[in-house]
Order: C-alpha cells, then sequence, then structure tokens
C-alpha cells in the first residue's frame, strides 16, 4: 500500500511540477507577448483551414507579422520565438496537402514562411531553407531582412559544394539577387565570399562589376586581393584579376598595374599603361614600373621612358640625402666607434684582412652619395693597400659609391679601365656594372664597355666583365648579353669559376623568364661538368662557386613561375646526379614557389631538414670501407641539399606575415634538432625572412647565435645581423655587433664579417632597405630577391666563397637597395615638400566605415624615410596623391575642392 501511495504522490508531484514550469514560462511573458503568441497560434491553426480564402489571409498574417518583426536583429524576434514549436507541424501540413495541388498562391506563401521559419528550426547541414525559399515566391530576399539572406549565402555555399556542378539557373538568379543587396549594405566582404565560393568570381564577372562604384571599389579590391594570399593557384590570379578589372573600370590605373605586376602578367600591364590617357597619370605609372625594373619597348615620349629607366633615382636620392643632411661622407671608422670599446684591446695594424673590411664597410657606407674620404679621394694609394682580389674588390667599390649615377660615374671609374693590374682592371669593369643596377641608359655604355673583355685570357678580368653584365642588364632580358654568354655556359674546356658566373649572370639578366635555351644549357653543362669530373660530387666537393650559383642560376629563371618548372625539375632529376643534381632541384623548388607561402612546398623542405644520414664510424673494417665511402656520399647529398632547403623554407614564406611568423617558430625546433648543415643554413634563413626589419626575437636569436660552438653558425648569423639590419641604423644591433668585434678581435675571419654586417646596417648612413617586398609587401622584386639569394647561397660555403677570393661577389647587394624614402613631386616633376604622416601600418580589411590605416603616427615634411611596417599618408587634403601606396616617388595634384581653414 504504501508503495502506491509513493507512486501515487510521485504522479501528483509529477504534474505540478510541469504545471508549474508551464506557469513560470507564461509568467515570464508579458500580457502583450502572451496575447500574440496565442494570436499566431490561431493563424497556424487557420492557415491550415480547408477553405483557401481563409488559408491565404492567415498566411498574410503571419508573413506581414514576420517581415515587421525582421526589420531589426537585436535579438530572436518575437513571431519567429512563438512559431518555432509549430515549425513541424506546418512543415507536415505543406508536405501532405499543398503537394497534391501545386502551384497554388497558398502553396508558396506557406513555402515563403516556412523558409524563413527553416533559418532557425532545420538541421544545422540542411538546405530546407534555400529549397523552401525555391518553392516560395519571387520576392527579393532581402524583404526577410538581413540575417535571412547570410542564412541563404551559407546554405547555397552547401548546396554548391554538395553538387560540385553549375549553379543551376534558379541558384543563379539567387545569388544575382543577394549580391547587390549585400553590396549595398556595406557587406562588401560577404558578397565577395559568396561569389568565390560558388566560383562565379571569373566566369560571371559582370555580377561583382555591376555593383562596384566610387564609393565601394577600395572596400571590394582591397578584400579580393588579401584573399588572394589564401586560395590555391590558379584562383588567385583569378581573384586578382577580377581586382584588376574593377580598379580598370572606376580608371584607377596605378591601382590595377600593381595588381598586374603582383600577378606577373606583362601583357595586362602594357594593356592598363597604354589604355590611360592621363598623361600625370602616365608619368606615375612610369615610376611604378621604375621600381620593379620594368620598361616598356612601345613608348615613344622621351620623358616617360627617362623615368622608366630610373634616371631620376640618384637625384632625388641625393635630394633626399641633402633635406636629411647625411650628404658628408664617413669613414670606417666613424662606423666602428672603437673610442667605445675596451681600451686594452691591441690597435689594429694596416693587414690586408682589415683593409678589406674597411673597402666594404666604405662601399655599403657611402653607397650612392658619389663620394667618400677612401678610394675616390686619393685613389691609388687606398687600392693599393690590398691584394689580389682585395684590389678587385676596393677598385669594384668605386661602382657602390656612385651606384645609379651612370652619367657621372662612368668616367670616375674609366681611370681604372686602364690600369695595368688585372685586378684593378677587373673590379673597374664590375663597378661599371655595379653603377648601373636597376638603372638603364638608352646609350648602353655598360654593354660597350664590357663586351671586348668577356672573352678575356685573364680570368679576373673576365669574371669582372661576366659579373659586370649581369648586374647591369639584371631582368632586361638583353639578347646581346645571351649571345655572349651563352657560349662560355656551354663550352666544357672553360674553368669551372667562369662558367659559374656566366650562368649566374644570364640567370640574373633573364630573372623569372622561363628561357628554356638557357635552362637546357646549365642542365648540358651541369651533366657534362659532372661526367668529366669522375662524378659530380668530386666537382661539389672541389669547386665552391659552380656548386652554388649553376644551381641557383637555374632557379633564378623560374623565380615566382610555381608549377611552369615541373618539366625542368624531371630533367635534372633525370640527368643531373649526385650533390649537384640534389642542390639543382632543392634550389629549383624553392625559387619556383619564393613568396607564394605555399604551405606544401614548406612540409616538403622540412621533411628534407628532419633527415639525419648515418655518418661513418671510425673504427670500421676493410670490408665495410666501401659501404662507408657510399654512406658518406649520401651524407654529403643531403648536406648540400639541406643546406638549400633551409633558405628554401625562408624563401617560401618571406612576405607573407603568417607564414613568416611560423617559419621562425620553424626555424627554432630545426636548431635543436637538426644536423650541422641545417643548423648553418637557420641563421641566414632568418635573415632573409626580415631583410631590413630589425624584429627584437630574431635580433636576439641571431645574437645568442653569433657565440654558437660550430664556427659556420656563428659566421652566418654574424652575416645574417647585418642583413636583418641593412640601412636601418639599429642602435641595438650596432651595440652587439659592436660586442663582437670586441670578441672576435683576435679572429680575422670573424672580424671580417662582424665589419660587413656593420657596413649594411649603416648601409647609405641608413637611407635604403635591402626587402625584395615592397609597395606595403605585395609586389615582389625578383631581380632584389636575386641579389640577396647570390650572397646567401654564396654564404652557404662561407670559408670556400666569402671568406675565401671572391668576396667581390658581396656587391651584389646592390641589387637589392633601394632608397627607403617617399619623394612627393608636382606634376612636372619639381620637389614638393608637404607634410606627411608616418605610422605603424594597420590591416583595414573588411573593416566597416574608413577605419584610420596608420597608428602612433609623426607628421614630416617630405621627403621621408620609411622604415619596414610603416605606412605613409598626407596631412592634409590640399593635394591627393596620384599613386596607390605613399613610397618611393609620388606624384601630388592640387585638391580642386580644398579649402584652406
Amino acid at each position: 500500500e504504501s508503495k502506491e501511495v509513493e507512486k501515487g504522490g510521485g504522479k501528483k508531484n509529477d504534474v505540478k511540477d510541469s504545471k508549474k514550469k508551464k506557469d513560470e514560462e507564461m509568467g515570464e511573458l508579458s500580457p502583450e507577448d502572451l496575447e500574440k503568441k496565442e494570436q499566431l497560434e490561431m493563424l497556424v491553426e487557420r492557415s491550415q483551414d480547408p477553405d483557401p480564402v481563409i488559408q491565404k489571409q492567415a498566411l498574410e498574417t503571419i508573413r506581414s507579422e514576420i517581415r515587421s518583426a525582421t526589420a531589426s536583429m537585436t535579438s530572436v524576434p518575437k513571431p519567429l520565438k512563438f512559431l518555432r514549436p509549430l515549425y513541424p507541424k506546418m512543415k507536415e501540413f505543406f508536405f501532405e496537402k499543398f503537394f497534391e495541388m501545386p502551384d497554388s498562391e497558398n502553396q508558396v506563401f506557406m513555402a515563403d514562411v516556412l523558409s524563413v521559419l527553416a533559418m532557425t528550426m532545420a538541421d544545422e547541414n540542411s538546405t530546407e531553407s534555400l529549397d523552401f525559399k525555391l518553392m516560395g515566391s519571387n520576392d527579393a530576399p532581402q524583404t526577410w531582412g538581413h540575417e535571412y539572406v547570410r542564412h541563404l549565402c551559407s546554405e547555397i555555399r552547401r548546396e554548391y559544394a554538395r553538387s560540385m556542378d553549375e549553379l543551376d539557373p534558379a541558384l543563379m538568379g539567387l545569388v544575382k539577387e543577394i549580391v547587390p543587396f549585400l553590396m549595398s549594405s556595406n557587406a562588401e566582404p560577404e558578397a565577395c565570399d559568396l561569389l568565390m565560393e560558388v566560383e562565379c568570381l571569373s566566369t560571371h564577372p559582370e555580377i561583382l562589376a555591376d555593383c562596384v562604384d566610387e564609393k565601394n571599389f577600395e572596400r571590394v579590391c582591397l578584400y579580393l586581393t588579401s584573399c588572394s594570399n589564401y586560395v590555391a593557384e590558379p584562383e588567385d590570379a583569378q581573384i586578382l584579376n577580377t581586382a584588376c578589372s574593377l580598379y580598370r573600370k572606376v580608371k584607377k590605373y596605378p591601382q590595377a598595374v600593381r595588381i598586374a605586376l603582383r600577378i606577373g602578367d606583362m601583357d595586362l600591364v602594357e594593356s592598363i599603361y597604354t589604355s590611360c590617357d592621363d598623361r600625370v597619370m602616365k608619368k606615375q605609372l612610369a615610376f611604378d614600373l621604375a621600381r620593379q625594373n620594368v620598361l616598356l619597348e612601345g613608348e615613344s615620349d622621351p620623358e616617360l621612358e627617362n623615368i622608366m629607366m630610373n634616371t631620376k633615382l640618384s637625384e632625388q636620392f641625393l635630394s633626399l640625402a641633402k633635406d636629411l643632411e647625411v650628404v658628408e661622407a664617413k669613414t670606417p671608422e666613424d662606423i666602428y666607434k672603437l673610442h667605445l670599446l675596451d681600451s686594452r684591446q691591441p690597435p689594429q695594424h694596416d693587414s690586408a684582412r682589415v683593409n678589406l673590411a674597411s673597402t666594404f664597410v666604405n662601399a655599403f657606407v657611402n653607397m650612392g652619395f658619389g663620394n667618400d674620404k677612401l678610394v675616390l679621394d686619393d685613389y691609388a694609394r687606398w687600392i693599393h693597400r690590398n691584394k689580389e682580389h682585395g684590389m678587385m674588390s676596393a677598385s669594384a667599390s668605386l661602382g657602390m659609391i656612385l651606384l645609379w649615377d651612370v652619367d657621372g660615374g662612368l668616367s670616375k671609374i674609366d681611370k681604372h679601365m686602364y690600369s695595368g693590374d688585372d685586378h684593378v682592371k677587373a673590379g673597374a669593369l664590375m663597378a661599371v656594372g655595379i653603377v648601373s643596377a636597376g638603372v638603364r641608359n638608352e646609350c648602353d655604355p655598360a654593354l660597350a664597355l664590357l663586351v671586348e673583355h668577356v672573352d678575356s685570357p685573364k680570368r679576373p678580368i673576365r669574371a669582372g666583365a661576366i659579373c659586370g653584365l649581369g648586374l647591369a642588364y639584371a631582368g632586361t632580358q638583353n639578347e646581346t648579353v645571351l649571345e655572349l654568354l651563352m657560349p662560355i655556359v656551354a663550352d666544357a674546356a672553360t674553368n669551372p669559376n667562369t662558367v659559374a658566373f656566366a650562368a649566374l649572370a644570364l640567370g640574373l639578366v633573364y630573372v623569372g623568364s622561363c628561357n628554356e635555351e638557357i635552362s637546357a644549357t646549365l642542365i648540358q653543362a651541369m651533366t657534362d661538368r659532372a661526367e668529366e669530373g669522375g662524378g659530380s660530387d668530386e666537382l661539389a666537393s672541389n669547386r665552391h662557386l659552380p656548386q652554388r650559383l649553376m644551381p641557383l642560376a637555374l632557379g633564378l629563371l623560374f623565380l615566382g613561375k610555381q608549377e611552369k618548372s615541373e618539366v625542368v625539375a624531371e630533367s635534372v632529376t633525370a640527368m643531373v646526379g649526385g650533390t649537384l643534381g640534389k642542390a639543382c632541384s632543392a634550389t629549383l623548388k624553392a625559387c619556383s614557389y619564393a613568396g607564394t607561402g605555399n604551405v606544401l612546398k614548406i612540409q616538403e623542405f622540412l621533411s628534407v631538414c628532419g633527415k639525419h644520414p648515418e655518418a661513418a664510424r671510425p673504427d670500421e673494417t676493410d670490408e665495410s670501407a666501401a659501404k662507408s665511402g657510399e654512406q658518406k656520399q649520401a651524407a654529403e647529398q643531403i648536406a648540400m641539399e639541406q643546406g638549400i632547403s633551409v633558405i628554401g623554407i625562408a624563401m617560401v614564406s618571406m612576405g607573407e606575415e603568417l607564414g613568416a611568423e611560423m617559419a621562425m617558430r620553424a626555424f627554432g625546433h630545426l636548431l635543436q634538432y637538426g644536423d650541422a648543415p641545417v643548423r648553418r643554413g637557420v641563421p641566414l634563413a632568418m635573415g632573409l625572412v626580415s631583410v631590413s626589419n630589425p624584429q627584437l626575437m630574431v635580433v636576439d636569436t641571431l645574437s645568442k647565435l653569433t657565440h654558437d660552438a660550430d664556427l659556420e653558425v656563428a659566421q652566418g648569423a654574424i652575416l645574417s645581423l647585418g642583413l636583418v639590419g641593412a640601412g636601418t641604423n639599429n642602435s641595438r644591433i650596432a651595440a652587439l655587433l659592436r660586442q663582437l668585434s670586441s670578441y672576435y678581435h683576435k679572429d680575422p675571419q670573424q672580424l671580417l664579417l662582424v665589419r660587413l654586417a656593420q657596413g649594411l646596417l649603416h648601409a647609405a648612413k641608413g637611407l635604403v632597405t635591402m626587402n625584395p617586398f615592397y609597395s606595403e609587401n605585395l609586389l615582389l622584386n625578383p631581380i632584389a630577391l636575386g641579389g640577396l639569394l647570390t650572397v646567401l647561397f654564396c654564404s652557404l660555403d662561407m670559408k670556400g666563397i666569402i671568406l675565401g677570393k671572391f668576396h667581390y661577389l658581396l656587391y651584389f647587394l646592390s641589387l637589392s637597395s633601394r632608397p627607403r624614402m617617399v619623394f612627393t613631386v608636382d606634376e612636372d616633376l619639381n620637389p614638393l615638400p608637404v607634410n606627411i604622416r608616418v605610422g605603424q601600418a594597420v590591416d583595414t580589411v573588411g573593416q566597416a566605415g574608413h577605419p584610420k590605416t596608420i597608428t602612433g603616427f609623426q607628421t614630416h615634411t617630405s621627403p621621408v624615410l620609411l622604415a619596414a611596417g610603416e605606412r605613409a599618408e598626407l596631412a592634409t587634403e590640399e593635394y591627393l596623391p596620384v599613386a596607390s601606396v605613399l613610397e618611393g616617388c609620388v606624384i601630388l595634384k592640387k585638391n580642386p575642392d580644398y579649402i584652406e581653414e
């Protein structure tokens, strides 16, 4: 009995609880809400009435209730909240009754209502809302509110992903209705996302183009450009092409050229340039093309051609120096600041190494200024205070000091061209090339001066002339240079070092051209030399330059061309064996994907770096000697491949913020767990990832590595400190390098590298950058990257190349050096000083309204300097910039609507 009572009591309690719960729920509702709830329940009942007239009235009332409430989405609208429990019942009725009599007006009404209810009621991965919408009326989706439109977008994506076919016409019609609404509601990123997800961006460009106007083009194009970094090829080019065509539609040609240069399509660049009618804008386009070292052949206007040839660069740079009061020449002692070091240190004697260091420091610090206190003041004495190849570097340093000033510089170099000493003469020939780096001249003086020395029987002179041609004509695809250098590469009897120089020069002149003739000749040359030398490993171990420069030359031909290098990569694998073949394959892959941020390639490089080959043991017996010889050979091959792979990681990830950050993390792991060849490549790779960008974390890591137990790691770290701070005058790095000069004062080789790093740090007295990325990190200058890679690949073999006889290869950094200035001019190209704000760049992609693009700014009068990660904007609206980005030379137009306060 007691059990029954308990049971009964339990039932009563349950009833009480449920009643209490119901009362609480009702209690939460206000009388108005309760009335609304009952009214909606009654309307749902009536919508299922057999009489179509009552049905129609009920559905119209429900529709107007939902529409009036959906206008604001600050909270869940009341009608949707109260109709949620009734959704299954309405859906069931719809499928039971209305399918018997299709195309009735009431069926359309009810489908519309169910489509909106499905937004909150349907399963997460279903497309019920979309299905009901397609059964419903042709009313514009936005009449149900913004949230409903967004929900439809997600279901359209889901439906497209499921079918993966062409969009059917009904869905296409819906997309064409949604996109204009999103664009008009300041939801441009959502409109772009929808078109990208259903792959209509390139197939139906008119959908977006019809909605873009003067007001919203900037937000749309900025969003598309930043999206291109996160999609695979070839979609990235399609997205950029869309952005380019939108810029052209609103006649923003500088922005369109910028995107075309990013795509790397020279025909598109030329088409944009020729379609521009505004002369002032055309001048700005010419400056933009000059920065990327592009010269359009069809330009007949001498003024525009001169701008494209970069002839104004030297004049503008000196004007900047004058404005910043740094024209006076500096001596190496001004940089070393020996008075700040420990006075107990013995004084430096005049040795060849010390003088060589001073030569380089003097060359880098006074770069482009046209005056110094060593080489030009008292030429003969300083040049002859060096030995052999040191003399070559000393006379070549004239090119660095006179950089960009072809007309004035050649007359000062000329007297050394007739020197009795071969090395001085060779240096002068190289100086002719350095002076012309990144600048062109209609007379082609470099070719005229160098051509007769290319076949000189004397090796230094020949090397100087070939390097000079490579520097002067980098990126020009000059056919005369090809005809001169091709026979040298193809001739098996030529000295391997000369072949390496010729190969590098061809790689730089035809950078990124995918030239089949050169690539076939290079592969054949490497194969022949491998066979002739009794296996390519002998060639690789005995000859430093070919081992580094020939693979790099092949890589440069395909710089940034991604999958276009695959055929050549297969030829390399098949024909070039041994160490050189491995080096070639790794270099080709790294160069092809340089600056793309391709994650798969980075993973491939990491897997190479993770290999640990077995080294031969010292206690081996005669029987195992052959096996250990094979192991040693395999270890050498992997070592060569690993060094290049580490730099490959940096090459692929550089220029893309997230990728660079992840690469830095990966380098930390490689330092911890990698073998010696991997560890030796890490400091150089770190230097490449943040060239001229002295981030605290990178500087600290490199500072620790400068005292590493492995001498080669320390050497790489010292040089990288110079690269990371190149042209920044960073005081932290300057202090670290002064301490290192004191620490290594008894080691001439390490000290030479410390001095080199000091020279790089103070390059052009802090007015240049060596970062190949510019235009807010959107564009990569292939020639600048080629110059950097030449030095880094040589640095993988520091002892044999940089600290050996080939230190003059450091002057290839002249290709990477560019003034880091904003130089404003008026429409007639006369300097125009205006107030400019310079601050840290802020990412404004996809943000609403007009957010500030810089933060923590300072206002200066132009010309001004820009550091890494900084952006400039005009302080007043008195002038309007013609350029898309305030970097380099910017033409300003008077603002007709400006009213002075």
